[in-house]
């Protein structure tokens, strides 16, 4: 039966309608925002046995058609998920994953696309609205219902779903997602924003979420969905009890082991004993004991890195909550690219390239919006051998378009503005080691990495990764933090920013009740980290941004020309911009304002280039004399180029001195002459006069 409820939110309307389409679903509902429809539904498969991992998959696709756009390419339909549609993916798995049972390993698809887009409104969010309330409506067992809200700022006032010229006008791009108890995931780019800042507009975020909640809740109650029977597991307390007795201690001192691989074999060698004793019957390996063995001991490790931070406040590495690992970075290693640099945190390691383009190099954008060009690209690889594992590289997966898009959203605050430095940017990280925090570590070498290649960025960014432990009263909040503390923590909270304040954040909770007090402490001990590894980092390399690009990098001018002579320069069928372009080896890019751009490799090129642009679109000087060339001779005078492409007449009275009785008695085609310009009319028409030469 078909059921809609509404809402007001920000400047709009929402409204969330079920029981008219895709009625087979477990649950599927219709989410309308002014002219942007958005689809939402769910479906359920079997319960995997023996799976480490719950298999839910998101599936968000933008339909073309919903902006009235035929794709482009040979086959003209949708292919493989572009950046944007990984992205909104990523956002809505991630608050949504972790509402489901722990252990919980039923498969679930959630499947989302853009029906209508209004180009004024992002469609991720009302994605993960639609996910959350068609997740309500099917019954599954999650705590939920889940919603999301964007929130801008422009003038220091908070606004709730800006339109895309609101988020380009504002200061502030921030993503909440949440129930309504709990905030269960952060995401956004910042100009700068302070710290208290930002938890003021997490928190306003989440009071605009609750509205929808309310509205999601009225749904529910309408359609009265039946409830999935969630399978109880089997749990063994007498297992753990004994594995605790067993080998509590000795897992202590293993978990204190130095170094990730160290510790790592010697708990997992640890692990397949009490597997091999406890597993084993009539000297064969129980599955089903296997699992409940491995499970207890998960369970055991877990609490031993908690209490151990809550007890003691250290970490099974010897740091203190608020403590940095050690930080090395080098800039300049490689020496044929323009920026290079390696920056080690701990066990994390990250290998980082700039390269400097023209705008050829720019990457086109082409989606539910009009087509636009990128000029600043951060790219992040994470290869099997920087865990020490081994997997076939397929390309990126949606981790690694996510951590590259993270800090690409922090670095791209403090680019230089496209007139002062009129490069296109590509940023390549590749992780040689990770233990935790790759993506922030990608962050500061990228800082890095541009200061190497003489971009002038305005200020240096890093990032810090926070955790949280929390059990009742008691909390620590963790600096920096390794694998094993975002595995078995409360939160994986990425701050990244300058001095001054944040310009990207990224947070993913775990438990409810995390506090606004807990947010801002998080905050403020991660502003003091940041500022710890920008001093680091400045110490150790470059203070400021090079002050020569390498010799490598292309040398780029930029010349203003009369817009009318653009012309000149492409020529018919762009045969002109050819030419230049193959006998100068330079690049050329041409805007319609009239601005030239010239890129090449080195400054023999970028003189040639420099001239015959300026010969292409030279003006014509009244008072200068030029020397011209005859292209044409009537009876009244003659025609003659006096720059390329531009010509101007030599009346017969002008050709000479004395009487002249007939042009070709003084001048035939081709013939060089020295000409005065003596006047241009108001129709741009050049008179020229070879007797005013002659004085």
């Amino acid at each position: 039966m078909h059921r809609k409820v509404e809402t007001k939110i920000g400047e709009r309307t929402l409204v969330i309608e079920t029981g008219k389409m895709a009625r087979q679903a477990a649950g599927s509902v219709v989410l309308t925002y002014g002219d942007t429809v958005v689809f939402a539904a769910v479906a359920y498969g079997k319960d995997v046995k023996g799976l480490d991992f719950f298999p839910m998959t998101i599936d968000y696709r933008e339909k073309t058609y919903a902006a009235g756009k035929i794709p482009g390419g040979f086959f003209k339909r949708e292919g493989r998920p572009t950046n944007n549609e990984i992205m909104t993916m990523r956002m809505i798995d991630r608050p949504i994953r972790p509402l489901f049972p722990k252990g919980y390993r039923r498969e679930v698809v959630i499947t989302t696309f853009v029906m209508s887009s209004d180009p004024n409104d992002e469609a991720d969010v009302l994605a993960l609205i639609a996910s959350g309330t068609a997740l309500a409506l099917s019954g599954l067992p999650c705590k939920g219902p889940a919603a999301g809200i964007r929130v801008g700022r422009i003038d220091g006032k908070l606004i709730s779903n800006p339109t895309t010229s609101q988020i380009e006008e504002g200061d502030l791009d921030l993503v909440v997602a949440a129930t309504e108890d709990a905030i269960l995931m952060v995401e956004s780019s910042a100009r700068e924003l302070s710290e208290d800042d930002m938890v003021d507009a997490i928190l306003f975020g989440h009071e605009q979420i609750k509205q929808i909640i309310s509205m999601q809740n009225r749904l529910v109650e309408e359609v009265a969905p039946e409830p999935i029977p969630l399978e109880e597991k089997e749990e063994d307390p007498a297992l753990l009890e004994t594995i605790l007795g067993e080998a509590l201690e000795e897992a202590k001192r293993r978990h204190n082991l130095q170094g990730k691989h160290i510790r790592s074999g010697a708990l997992k060698e640890l692990k397949k004993e009490l597997i091999d004793k406890h597993a084993t019957v009539d000297g064969e390996l129980d599955p089903v004991k296997a699992s409940a063995t491995g499970e207890a001991f998960n369970k055991m490790m877990r609490g031993v890195l908690r209490r151990q931070i809550l007890e003691t406040g250290k970490r099974h590495d010897g740091r203190a909550t608020d403590e940095v690992r050690e930080i090395t970075c080098e800039v300049g290693l490689l020496p044929r690219t323009h920026g290079s640099a390696l920056f080690t945190r701990g066990e994390t390691q990250s290998l980082v390239i700039t390269t400097l383009g023209s705008t050829l190099d720019e990457q086109v954008v082409d989606g539910l919006k009009d087509e636009y060009t990128k000029k600043f690209m951060l790219h992040y690889n994470f290869p099997s051998f920087c865990v020490g594992e081994t997997w076939p590289n397929r390309g990126p997966r949606r981790r690694e378009i996510g951590h590259g898009m993270l800090a690409e959203r922090a670095v791209n605050e403090v680019l230089p503005d496209w007139e002062d430095f009129p490069y296109t940017i590509r940023v390549v990280s590749d992780v040689l080691e990770s233990n935790g925090s790759s993506s922030m570590a990608t962050v500061c070498g990228a800082t890095l990495a541009l200061m190497d290649a003489g971009v002038k960025i305005r200020r240096p960014v890093a990032g810090i990764a926070m955790g949280l432990v929390k059990e009742g009263d008691k909390v620590a909040v963790l600096s920096d933090i390794s694998g094993s503390e975002d595995a078995d923590g409360d939160m994986d909270f990425k701050v990244a920013g300058t001095q001054n304040g944040v310009t990207a954040l990224q947070m993913d909770i775990k438990i409810a009740g995390i506090t606004d007090q807990i947010m801002r402490q998080a905050l403020a001990q991660a502003r003091e980290g940041r500022k710890h590894i920008l001093q680091v980092m400045l110490k150790q390399t470059l203070m400021a941004p090079r002050e020569e690009l390498s010799p490598y990098a292309p040398r780029h001018l930029s010349i203003k020309i009369n817009p009318e002579k653009i012309g000149a320069i492409i020529g018919p069928g762009g045969k002109t911009i050819r030419r230049l372009q193959e006998e100068t080896g330079a690049t050329i890019d041409v805007e319609d304002d009239g601005t030239v751009l010239i890129y090449t490799p080195n400054g023999e090129s970028l003189r040639k280039a420099k001239e015959e642009i300026e010969k292409l679109t030279e003006e014509a000087v009244i008072g200068k004399v030029y020397d011209g060339r005859v292209v044409s001779v009537k009876d009244f005078g003659a025609f003659v180029e006096i720059i390329p492409g531009q010509e101007g007449l030599v009346h017969i009275s002008e050709l000479a001195a004395g009487f002249v009785g007939k042009v070709s008695d003084v001048v035939q085609i081709n013939d060089r002459l020295d000409v005065k310009v003596i006047d241009i009319d108001g129709q741009g028409r050049i008179k020229l006069s070879h007797k005013a030469t002659l004085n």
